[in-house]
């Protein structure tokens, strides 16, 4: 079982974030239901035995004022989250556009970069990994079949290759 990893630039701030398939810290990044109101709105909202079963369940891996939130569930037979969507408060405030990569099946090296261009990690993912990405990458498929799902924050730009910064590395 694993824990989610950060890659850091030098001054300290996270680059990207790895969760590979096998994920088990939910413990650590418990969701915030303290206050009675907290618990009554998880009780009208989910089908769960228990508030502190929900802990134990569901990770909140990102900080809560980043564009794309990262959770990872782990739900018993029966779980039942209710119907709904969710509402903007306003637009992400970010200088770069976060994005989610999925490895689906095969393998895949990702190199994770500040946006300086100073190279900090090569991550290898396998089969139901996937990485958060804020700031500079590069991708390498390592076997053939290599399927990958990419998540990137939108809108998109009328121009799609005008928000492509290269880096040499």
């Amino acid at each position: 079982m694993s824990d989610a990893q950060y890659v850091k630039a030098s001054d300290g701030r996270t680059v990207a974030i790895v969760i590979r398939h096998d994920f088990d810290a939910f413990e650590k990044f418990p969701p915030k239901f303290d206050t009675d109101a907290e618990r009554q709105w998880l009780k009208d909202h989910y089908s769960v035995r228990s508030p502190e079963l929900e802990r134990k369940t569901k990770a909140h891996i990102t900080d809560d004022g980043l564009p794309l939130q990262i959770t990872v569930l782990n739900r018993p037979n029966g779980a039942v989250v209710k119907p709904h969507y969710h509402t903007n408060e306003g637009p992400a405030n970010s200088d770069t556009r976060h994005q989610v990569m999925l490895c689906m099946s095969g393998r895949v090296k990702v190199g994770v970069f500040a946006k300086e261009g100073r190279h900090l990690e090569d991550v290898v993912m396998e089969a139901g990994d996937f990485v958060l990405l804020y700031e500079g990458h590069s991708f390498e498929t390592l076997v053939d079949g290599t399927r990958l799902v990419e998540i990137k924050q939108g809108p998109m730009p009328a121009n799609h290759l005008s928000d492509n910064v290269a880096i040499d590395g």
